[in-house]
C-alpha cells in the first residue's frame, strides 16, 4: 500500500510541477488557506452593494422612474456571482483538509488545483464587479407606453364608422384622416374608441399620441403635449424655442412609426412648425384628426374624410333609454311614450341625447316629463342651455358677423324644413347681409359661399332635392334651438326674433308680442285673419307663408315703416291684398307665390324699393294693371311661372294670356332686372319678339313654350345665347316634328366649345309633342341633371345615332360622352321609344330611371360598369319591367330592384 500511495504521489506532483510551469499558478493550491477567507469577505461586500443599488432601483420605481438597463444587467450578475460564491465557499472546508505538507500540496492534487483557481478567479471577478456598482443615477423617467388608455363612454352605435376608419388605417394608400361633424355627435368618443383599438388589435406602430388642439390652438402648446409623449417632459425642454423644439419632435417621430390623434381642430395646424413628419405610405405612419368643419379637412389634406352623423331614431333611443334608466322608465304607464317624444327632441344628438336622459332619470312622474318637454320645444330647458348649447355655440362663434346673420335668418323657418338655397340667398339680398354687391347675379356667389361654409362648420345640413332638382338645405332642430337661444337671450338686443313657426296657431299672436320684434315668423300655422293694427317700428322681417290667410286688414301693414321681406306665400284663401299694403315704403322684397290673389292693387306702386316680387304659381291671377311692373325701378327679381290659361281682362292689364306682349313692353324699362321667369310664351312670333330684346334674354331663368302651331321644324339654337336658361319646359306643340340644330357652321368656328351653348341648362320638360322624333339636340347642353319626356306619340329615340354624326360634322369635332351631370330620365307614354342611347354610358351621377307605358323600349344604355359609379334605381310599369333585354347576366343584379 506504502509503495502505491508513493507511485501515485509522485505523479500527480510531477503533473501539478508541469501545469504550474505552464500556466503560472503553482500557488493556487498554497494559498487556498488565504483565498477562501478573502473570498468570503468579498462576497459579503458585494450582497452590500447590491443590497444599496437595489434600493436606490426600488425608490426610483416607486416615483414613475425606469431602471437603467446597464443597472438591471450589474445586479443580475452579482447575484449570479453571489451564488457562486457561497457554493465555493460551502466547499471549502473539504478542499483544505486535502492539503498536506504544511499546505504546500493536496492529497487530490487534480481536484485541489482546479477548485483553488476556481477560487481565485471568482475573487477576482467579484472585486472588479463591486469596482463597476458606483452609480451615478440608477434609473431615468419612465417612456410613455406605446398606447396610453383613456377613458371612454360606452358605444353609441359607432362600431360601422369605426370599421370604416379603421379599414382607412390599414390602407397604406391613406396617411390623413379627417372625422368631421356637428358639436356633440360623438367626435371625440369616436376618436377615443380608436386610440384604445391600438391596444387590443395587432399593429406594428411605434407610439400612439393623443393630443387635445382646441379652439385656442398655438403651435406651442401641442409641441409641449407631443413633448411630454415622447421623452421631453423637463423644463430644460420646455423653455427652447419652437424652432428646437420642432427639431426634436422631428428627430423623434422620423425614425418611428407612429399615430398622431388629435382632437377638436378648429383650423390647419402646420406640420412643419410642429416638427411632425407628414403621414405618407413611405413612413407607414397616420394622423387622425376631429372636427367641426369639412373645410378643416380640405386644409389638413385629408385623404380620407369621414363625416359623423346623428344617429337613426332606433339608436338615439337606445342610447336615451340607457340614460334614463329602466327603474324610471317603469316608474309609471305613460313615461315610455313621454320619453320618446323627449328622445326625438333631441334630433340624435348624442350630447343632447345623453344630457336630458341622466338629467330624466330621476323624474318619475309624468307631468315632470311633460313639462320637460313643452320646455324642450321651446328651447327653454336649462340642461340644454347649461351643457349643450355653449358647445355648439363654439361653431357659431367662429363665424364671421355677416355668416352669423345669415345663419340664424334660417330658424325663421319651421322645424326640420326644407330651405330652397336660391329663395334663401335671395332674402339675404334683399335684407342687406350680402353688401358685397349690388346685382343679386353677383350676390348669388357670396351666398352660395355664405351657404357652403355653414355646411362645411355642420351647420347647415343638405336636404332632398324636391320633384324640380331645387337645392335645399335644413337645420338640425338643436342647432335651431341653439340659434333661437342665442337671438332671445345672448344678443345685445334680446327678443328681437319672434318665431312660432309651425306652432299650430289659430290666432295672430297678441299685438304686444310684436313690438320689439325685428324678425317675425309665424309661417305654417292655421291663422285665418289678421284683423289688428300692431305697432313695429323695428320690425324687417315678416313671415305668413302657408297659414290659412282669408283676410288681413286694411290697417295691419299700418305701423310697418321698416319692413323690408314680406313672405305671404301658399296662402290660397288668400284673394285679395289690403290696400295697406301700399303703406311698406321700405320693401325690398315681396313674396306672393301660391296665394289665391286674382288681382295686383295699382296701389303697389309706391313699393319703389322694391328689388324682389315673386308671383309664381299664382294660378288664379288675372290682372296687373298697366304701368304697375314699370314702376319698379329698382327689381332685380321677377318672377311669373306657372300661371294658368285662361280669361284675362282686356282693359287695363298687362295679361294676356299668350304673347305676353305688353308684359314685355314693361320689363324693357327695368334696367336693373337679373332673374326672370316669364309665363308661358305661345307663339314663335311672341318668342322671337321676346328673344330679340338682350336685357331679357340674358336674365331668363326658365322658360316655357306652350301650343305653338306655325312650324313643324323649331330651330333650338335660337335660345342658344340665352346664358342663364336653368329650365325648358315645351308642352302641346303638335306640329313640332323637328327640333334642329341649323346654322352652326356659320356661327362657330371649327374650334368652337360647343358644349358652352346651353351650359346652364339644368332641366328640360317635352310633353305633348306628338310628332317628334327625337331630342337629340340635347347633346348641347353638358351640365342637364333632368329629363322629363312624356305623351309623344311618336318619340322613337332620345339621342339618334345618325344626328349626333351630323353634330359632329357641323361643328367640326368628335361630341364628348353625353348626360354626365344627369340624375334623372323619366320617360312616361312614348309608344314608339324604342332607345335612350344606342350603347351603354357611364352616367357618373344618375340616381333613377323611371319608365311608365314605353312597351317598345327593351333595352337600357346601362350596364354593370355604370353601376359601379353610382347606385342608380330603376322603376317601371309592371308590363315595362317583365321583359327589359340587358347587356349580360350579371347587369340586372347589379342594380337596385324595380319597383312597379
Amino acid at each position: 500500500m506504502g509503495n502505491c500511495f508513493s507511485v501515485q504521489f509522485s505523479f500527480e506532483n510531477i503533473l501539478i510541477r508541469g501545469w504550474d510551469s505552464i500556466a503560472g499558478h503553482a500557488n493556487y493550491v498554497r494559498k487556498l488557506k488565504q483565498t477562501l477567507p478573502a473570498l468570503s469577505a468579498a462576497l459579503e461586500e458585494l450582497r452590500v452593494e447590491k443590497n444599496d443599488v437595489q434600493r436606490e432601483v426600488d425608490l426610483a420605481e416607486q416615483r414613475q422612474l425606469k431602471r437603467l438597463d446597464l443597472v438591471q444587467l450589474w445586479l443580475s450578475k452579482a447575484a449570479t456571482m453571489i451564488t457562486m460564491s457561497e457554493n465555493l465557499i460551502a466547499d471549502g472546508p473539504r478542499e483544505v483538509n486535502n492539503l498536506c505538507l504544511g499546505g504546500c500540496t493536496s492529497k487530490t492534487c487534480l481536484s485541489s488545483y482546479k477548485f483553488g483557481k476556481k477560487v481565485a478567479i471568482v475573487l477576482q471577478e467579484i472585486n472588479d464587479h463591486i469596482n463597476k456598482g458606483a452609480f451615478e443615477k440608477v434609473a431615468v423617467n419612465q417612456p410613455a407606453a406605446s398606447v396610453a388608455l383613456r377613458p371612454e363612454e360606452r358605444p353609441i352605435a359607432l362600431e360601422s364608422t369605426l370599421d370604416k376608419v379603421w379599414s382607412s388605417i390599414v390602407d397604406k394608400d391613406v396617411g390623413i384622416i379627417g372625422l368631421y361633424g356637428i358639436g356633440g355627435v360623438g367626435k371625440t368618443t369616436l376618436l377615443t374608441q380608436i386610440n384604445n383599438k391600438f391596444s387590443t388589435t395587432p399593429n406594428d406602430f411605434n407610439v400612439v399620441i393623443w393630443t387635445l388642439v382646441s379652439k385656442d390652438y398655438n403651435v406651442e402648446k401641442i409641441q409641449e403635449r407631443i413633448g411630454g409623449k415622447i421623452g421631453f417632459p423637463n423644463e430644460c425642454w420646455k423653455n427652447k424655442s419652437v424652432d428646437q423644439k420642432a427639431e426634436d419632435i422631428y428627430g423623434v417621430l422620423h425614425n418611428k412609426k407612429f399615430v398622431l390623434l388629435l382632437d377638436d381642430l378648429w383650423e390647419r395646424v402646420d406640420l412643419n412648425k410642429v416638427g411632425i413628419p407628414k403621414p405618407s405610405q413611405e413612413n407607414g405612419s397616420k394622423l387622425i384628426f376631429t372636427t367641426r368643419s369639412f373645410e378643416v379637412c380640405g386644409e389638413m389634406e385629408a385623404r380620407k374624410k369621414i363625416k359623423m352623423e346623428c344617429l337613426e331614431p332606433e339608436e338615439a333611443w337606445k342610447l336615451f333609454q340607457d340614460k334614463v334608466g329602466d327603474k324610471t322608465l317603469n316608474s309609471h304607464p305613460d313615461i315610455p311614450k313621454l320619453a320618446e317624444q323627449a328622445a326625438k327632441e333631441c334630433g340624435g344628438l348624442p350630447l343632447a341625447l345623453i344630457t336630458i336622459g341622466r338629467a330624466m332619470a330621476c323624474k318619475t312622474i309624468p307631468g315632470e316629463w311633460k313639462y320637460a318637454i313643452e320646455k324642450l320645444k321651446r328651447s327653454a330647458l336649462p340642461k340644454m342651455k347649461n351643457e349643450v348649447f355653449p358647445l355648439l355655440k363654439f361653431s357659431y362663434d367662429n363665424l364671421t358677423p355677416t355668416m352669423k346673420c345669415c345663419l340664424l335668418y334660417c330658424c325663421l323657418y319651421p322645424e326640420d324644413h326644407n330651405i330652397p338655397t336660391k329663395t334663401l340667398v335671395e332674402y339675404w339680398f334683399c335684407e342687406g347681409f350680402l353688401n358685397e354687391f349690388d346685382r343679386i347675379s353677383e350676390a348669388q356667389m357670396q351666398g352660395v359661399h355664405i351657404i357652403n361654409s355653414l355646411l362645411n362648420a355642420c351647420l347647415l345640413e343638405r336636404a332632398e332635392e324636391s320633384f324640380y332638382r331645387e337645392e335645399y338645405v335644413k337645420m338640425h332642430d338643436v342647432i335651431r334651438d341653439m340659434c333661437l337661444w342665442i337671438t332671445c337671450e345672448l344678443e345685445t338686443e334680446k327678443n328681437d326674433f319672434f318665431v312660432k313657426a309651425g306652432a299650430q296657431l289659430f290666432e295672430e299672436p297678441d299685438v304686444k308680442a310684436w313690438e320689439g320684434a325685428k324678425r317675425m315668423s309665424v309661417m305654417q300655422n292655421h291663422i285665418k285673419i289678421l284683423r289688428e293694427t300692431p305697432k313695429c317700428p323695428n320690425l324687417r322681417t315678416l313671415f305668413l307663408r302657408k297659414n290659412e290667410l282669408q283676410v288681413i286688414s286694411n290697417g295691419f301693414f299700418q305701423f310697418m315703416p321698416h319692413l323690408t321681406v314680406l313672405n305671404l306665400s301658399e296662402n290660397d284663401g288668400l284673394h285679395v291684398l289690403p290696400e295697406g299694403i301700399s303703406q311698406l315704403a321700405s320693401l325690398e322684397c315681396l313674396d306672393l307665390s301660391g296665394t289665391g290673389i286674382t288681382e295686383l292693387p295699382i296701389g303697389l306702386k309706391s313699393l319703389t324699393k322694391l328689388k324682389m316680387l315673386d308671383l309664381n304659381h299664382m294660378v288664379h291671377l288675372r290682372r296687373i294693371p298697366r304701368n304697375l311692373i314699370s314702376s319698379f325701378s329698382k327689381l332685380q327679381i321677377f318672377r311669373m311661372w306657372y300661371l294658368l290659361s285662361g280669361d284675362y281682362p282686356k282693359e287695363d292689364n298687362v295679361l294676356d294670356g299668350g304673347n305676353n306682349e305688353k308684359l314685355i313692353e314693361e320689363l324693357k324699362c327695368l334696367q336693373h332686372l337679373n332673374i326672370l321667369r316669364l309665363p308661358p310664351i305661345q307663339s314663335m312670333i311672341a318668342l322671337e319678339s321676346f328673344l330679340s330684346l338682350h336685357l331679357l334674354r340674358c336674365c331668363t331663368e326658365a322658360l316655357e313654350l306652350w301650343y305653338f302651331r306655325e312650324s313643324n321644324v323649331f330651330n333650338v339654337l335660337c335660345l342658344e345665347n340665352m346664358e342663364r336658361l336653368e329650365r325648358l319646359d315645351i308642352m302641346g306643340c303638335e306640329n313640332m316634328e323637328e327640333m334642329k340644330m341649323g346654322e352652326l357652321h356659320i356661327r362657330f368656328s371649327l374650334i368652337a366649345d360647343y358644349t358652352s351653348r346651353f351650359h346652364a341648362l339644368r332641366e328640360v320638360a317635352i310633353s305633348f309633342c306628338h310628332k317628334l322624333k327625337d331630342v337629340t339636340w340635347l347633346i348641347l347642353a353638358p351640365n342637364l341633371r333632368s329629363i322629363s319626356l312624356s305623351h309623344c306619340a311618336k318619340m322613337e329615340e332620345i339621342l339618334s345615332e345618325g344626328r349626333v354624326g351630323e353634330v359632329a360634322d357641323v361643328v367640326g369635332i368628335l361630341y364628348p360622352a353625353p348626360f354626365l351631370k344627369l340624375e334623372i330620365i323619366f320617360l312616361c307614354e312614348l309608344p314608339e321609344l324604342k332607345s335612350i342611347h344606342w350603347d351603354a354610358l357611364p352616367f357618373p351621377c344618375l340616381k333613377s330611371i323611371s319608365i311608365y307605358d314605353c312597351p317598345k323600349l327593351k333595352k337600357l344604355p346601362v350596364n354593370s360598369d355604370s353601376q359601379k359609379v353610382n347606385h342608380i334605381s330603376i322603376e317601371g310599369s309592371q308590363d315595362w319591367r317583365a321583359e327589359p333585354e340587358w347587356e349580360n347576366e350579371a347587369t340586372p343584379h347589379a342594380f337596385l330592384p324595380l319597383d312597379g
